[in-house]
C-alpha cells in the first residue's frame, strides 16, 4: 500500500483494516498523533487528511484516500504553522497528551473559519479533550493564529 505523508510517498505491507495510527507510529516511525482512547473520542491522534482532521486511531488504513498529514508535517521546516506559533506564544501546553491533537483540530478548523467567534471555538476545540484543562489558553491561541493568517 502506498501512502503520501506529509509530501513523502511510503510504501507500506500491512492489513488494510489496520488503524492509520499504528501505521504512523510503528510502522513509519511518525510519533506526533498520540493513542489516547482509540475510540475516536479523545483527539489525541488527530491527523489531517486532505485538510480535513481526521482520528487516525478508528481510521483504517485501507480507507484513506488522500495526503496525511500530521504535527510533524505541518509547519515548514523554516517555520512553525501560525497555530503552533500560538500554542507556543499562550503557553498552552501543560502535559502535553492533547498538544498534536488539539493543534491539527485547530489548523483544520481556521481553514473552514479564519474569523471565528469564541463560540465557535469553544464548540470547535470542545470535541478534543484537554485533561489539564487548558481551554481559555486553547481559545486565546486559536484567536491569535486566526488573526495571524488572515494578516499572512
Amino acid at each position: 500500500m502506498r501512502l503520501n505523508v506529509n509530501g513523502n510517498t511510503h510504501e507500506v505491507d500491512v492489513e488494510e483494516d489496520m488503524p492509520l495510527l499504528w501505521v504512523l507510529r510503528d510502522e513509519l516511525g511518525i510519533t506526533g498523533p498520540k493513542y489516547g482512547c482509540g475510540i475516536a473520542q479523545c483527539g489525541a491522534c488527530t491527523v489531517h487528511v486532505d485538510g480535513m482532521a481526521v482520528r487516525s486511531c478508528q481510521l483504517a488504513v485501507g480507507d484513506v484516500d488522500g495526503e496525511i498529514t500530521t504535527i510533524e508535517g505541518l509547519g515548514t521546516p523554516d517555520a512553525l504553522h501560525a497555530v503552533q506559533a500560538a500554542w507556543v506564544e499562550h503557553q498552552v501546553a501543560q502535559c502535553g497528551y492533547c498538544q498534536s491533537g488539539q493543534i491539527m483540530a485547530a489548523a483544520a478548523f481556521l481553514d473552514l473559519n479564519d474569523d471565528p467567534s469564541d463560540e465557535e471555538i469553544d464548540r470547535a476545540m470542545s470535541a478534543n479533550l484537554c485533561r489539564c484543562g487548558t481551554y481559555p489558553r486553547i481559545r486565546e491561541a486559536v484567536k491569535t493564529a486566526a488573526a495571524n493568517l488572515r494578516s499572512a
